[in-house]
């Protein structure tokens, strides 16, 4: 068997006597090719090339086609497999094989699947956003599928959240419930419909029905039930709405009662709440939005997208408090649009429907268990959900996407990389913000959304993704990597998972798997990487989370260049969640704080007591946990600044000093001070602590920022020169941070170097299971 390479002509003549009338070819084509409407194209370009044979999916989610013809045929036919593919289609290989003996088709046909799994490599692909063509039928009211909620195409519609095992038909999928009538049949089978072997076809006659419930589940009757939803929400209601991949919890952005109730529930005292939009006239509004924004957000994958509110704001503040942004989407199937048919309001809160730490609701049983409380009614469709899959969150830096999650749209999809990886590996990421990687030759299938794997839930989770990854890549897995952790529950399942399959185990330190899957990701092969987040476990047993690495292909592993300054954490885990702590650890070293703790003791939950316990611990200024994070130093100077004095949700002091620094100005111009490979972090939060009463709090937040940016920059190229490096990176959770990230750009740039960020997954722990799975391989275990 020989592969097709589509940069150069294809020729035949090695397959075959130029004087024989009719060739026999047979292909195998593998990437993303079924449930796009694959086997329908390759069916009207044979026809439409006088080509004879079939077409079948395959059990490893490739598709496998039988051509007789004339060469010149099949050479068009292979021109127009390359050029007129199927929009949502991804074909990575096309592996060709000259079949002896005498034609034995008298047309071309598809075939019923076959489950033969011999290749590895293809995926199914990720749920689509409504398409036009169908938006258009679910308005037309002369055609058959008006206002049905659930229309879809072979362009459209959900794929791997319907998916139980492949291939991808029907019958494998949770749409085997519904018998297809003989209007949907008769588009089913005609290779001139666009439905033409659509697996989710369906119609108000025979597919999935909608319908409204109050919240212990008791039947409303509604003769429109998406509509009856869309004003009960408007009306200030609280309800769950099954989607694609899970449910979410809807209710008004312009009233305050439903959202203080709701954050009193799902105990989310300050964590910002993703709406859904009915258009980008409504978007601008209340947001502003650019051309790439407007892009991202119209596009089939319909991320949440990150945008900066505008003056004329108008939504309730209770959706993203203190933060200068909002998370936005679009509708993106029938039912989100027609909620909004019968009300004015511009958007409604769409937050995911989980419990605290645990995954999204995908079930009707469990979702009544556990919203009951929650909502005031239901809106549920009787379409089971296979795969919980959450939406994906994205924003913008100058040009460039950053995710911050991947999942909804993108996932499984391959992140497609410059080179190839020499060993099959499975990353299962950190503990927070998780996903699942499998790395496979040139293609990274990074999983959806996990969440934090701090429970039997979510860990079920990660492991049951896993695994139906490796199913539907039909991969043969040689090493689980995870983190060097020991306690981490991902820990713990690799090496669960190595001993059950006979793996090997590769344990990755944090921010060398961060950096790793920058590498990964430009197919960079000798990197100075600056990673800044929260936290992660150094090889010496101690908290980083301000790094400067150099890591190379030529050996596994890492050599520490540079970090942040140790600080403190006054209380250990206490600090990460009350910032006051930290600050007060690191201004200790050179003012007496007493006083302005006593000050901000509301800001502690046992007031003066817990700040002479502080001050205790300060006095003995011996056996506390210190770290370089970067995260924690963003945090004190929040605190110090009195931005934000708890964190409620991950990353929630340093999103809020951000937010405030938007608007500032670099007022301080400190220059960084760096001693033994470190940069100073005390003198820099000292100027801001000092300088409060003279200088606005965006402008303070915004030197702070700079300081920051500034000293790492320099830091990483005086490394990079050091040790003849031409790429500096950027990765860690705090990477997702505008300012940081745009300065660094314009420092490192500057001075000739290449400046490296995130393009295809997240700076965040979300990445990590790729920087895990890369690593692993070049280690060669």
């Amino acid at each position: 068997m020989e592969k097709v390479n589509w940069k150069v002509k294809e020729h035949f003549n090695h397959y075959c006597n130029k004087e024989m009338a009719i060739v026999r070819v047979k292909i195998n084509v593998t990437g993303i090719v079924q449930g796009v409407g694959f086997r329908p194209f390759i069916y009207r370009i044979a026809v439409k090339n006088g080509l004879k044979g079939y077409v079948r999916n395959r059990g490893d989610a490739g598709v496998e086609i039988l051509l007789e013809g004339k060469e010149d045929a099949i050479k068009n036919f292979l021109r127009h497999l390359r050029e007129k593919k199927p929009p949502l289609a991804q074909i990575h290989q096309v592996i060709t094989a000259l079949l002896k003996g005498k034609s034995e088709h008298a047309k071309f046909t598809i075939y019923k699947s076959s489950g033969e799994a011999e290749l590895s490599g293809s995926v199914i692909p990720p749920d689509i956003a409504i398409c036009d063509e169908c938006l258009k039928e679910l308005r037309d009211p002369d055609d058959p599928r008006y206002e049905y909620f659930f229309i879809t195409c072979t362009n459209c519609g959900p794929r791997y959240t319907i998916i139980e095992r492949l291939p991808y038909d029907r019958e494998n999928t949770t749409m085997r419930d519904f018998q297809m009538c003989s209007f949907c049949q008769s588009e089913y089978t005609n290779p001139l419909n666009r439905r033409f072997h659509a697996q989710t076809v369906a119609c108000p006659e025979c597919g999935p029905k909608v319908y409204l419930t109050t919240r212990t589940g008791e039947l409303t009757e509604s003769e429109d039930p998406v509509r009856e939803a869309g004003k009960l929400l408007s009306e200030g209601f609280i309800v769950a709405v099954k989607g694609y991949g899970g449910f979410h919890v809807a209710t008004a952005t312009t009233k305050d009662e439903p959202l203080v109730r709701l954050r009193k529930v799902k105990h989310r005292k300050q964590k910002p709440f993703a709406i859904m939009t009915r258009s980008l006239e409504a978007i601008k509004s209340f947001a502003e939005i650019s051309l790439k924004e407007a892009e991202l957000l119209t596009s089939y994958t319909r991320p949440i997208m990150l945008l900066n509110k505008s003056e004329k704001h108008h939504l309730s503040d209770l959706i993203a408090p203190g933060l200068h942004n909002v998370g936005v989407m679009l509708p993106y199937t029938g039912l989100h649009y027609m909620l909004f048919d019968e009300v004015d309001e511009p958007a409604f809160v769409m937050t995911s429907a989980n419990p605290p730490n645990q995954p999204i609701i995908k079930d009707d049983g469990e979702a009544l268990r556990r919203l009951g409380d929650t909502v005031d009614y239901f809106l549920f469709h009787d379409r089971q959900i296979a795969h919980r899959c959450d939406d994906s969150v994205v924003r913008v830096h100058g040009e460039n996407q950053v995710f911050i999650r991947r999942s909804r749209g993108y996932a499984p999809a391959p992140i497609m990389l410059k080179e190839k990886a020499e060993h099959c590996v499975v990353g299962l990421g950190g503990e927070l913000n998780n996903t699942a990687c499998l790395l496979l030759g040139n293609k990274a299938f990074v999983s959806q959304h996990i969440g934090d794997v701090e429970n039997v839930e979510t860990r079920d989770f990660l492991e049951n993704t896993t695994k139906h990854l490796i199913h539907l890549t039909n991969s043969k897995i040689e090493a689980a990597a995870c983190d060097l952790h020991p306690k981490f529950t991902t820990t713990k399942l690799a090496h669960d998972l190595a001993e059950e399959n006979g793996w090997q185990r590769v344990q990755v330190q944090h921010h060398y798997a961060h950096i790793a899957a920058l590498m990964a990701e430009h197919g960079a092969k000798e990197i100075v990487g600056i990673c800044c987040d929260g936290y992660g476990y150094g090889t010496d047993g101690e908290a980083w989370g301000g790094e400067i690495l150099l890591c190379t292909h030529e050996n596994f592993g890492f050599k520490r260049l540079a970090h942040l300054e140790k600080q403190s954490l006054i209380g250990g885990d206490l600090a990460t969640r009350y910032p006051l702590r930290v600050a007060a650890g690191i201004l200790h070293k050179k003012v007496n704080i007493e006083n302005w703790l006593l000050q901000n003791k509301r800001h502690l939950p046992y007031g003066e007591k817990e700040v002479r316990v502080i001050l205790h611990q300060l006095g003995k200024g011996s056996n506390t946990i210190e770290t370089t994070s970067c995260g924690r130093v963003l945090d004190a100077v929040a605190a110090a600044l009195g931005i934000c004095h708890e964190r409620t949700y991950e990353g929630e002091p340093a999103m809020k000093l951000e937010a405030a620094a938007m608007k500032g100005k670099d007022v301080l111009k400190l220059e960084p001070t760096i001693k033994s490979n470190t940069l100073d972090t005390t003198q820099m939060l000292l100027e801001i602590f000092e300088n409060r009463e003279k200088y606005s709090k965006a402008d303070l937040a915004y030197s702070a920022h700079t300081y920051m940016a500034k000293g790492l920059a320099t830091l990483a190229i005086e490394k990079a020169l050091e040790n003849n490096v031409k790429t500096i990176g950027f990765t860690g959770g705090v990477a997702c941070n505008k300012i940081l990230a745009l300065t660094m750009r314009k420092i490192v740039e500057a001075h000739g170097l290449r400046f490296l960020v995130h393009e295809t997954i997240p700076p965040g722990d979300g990445g990590t299971s790729l920087g895990q799975a890369f690593a692993a391989s070049l280690s060669r275990f």
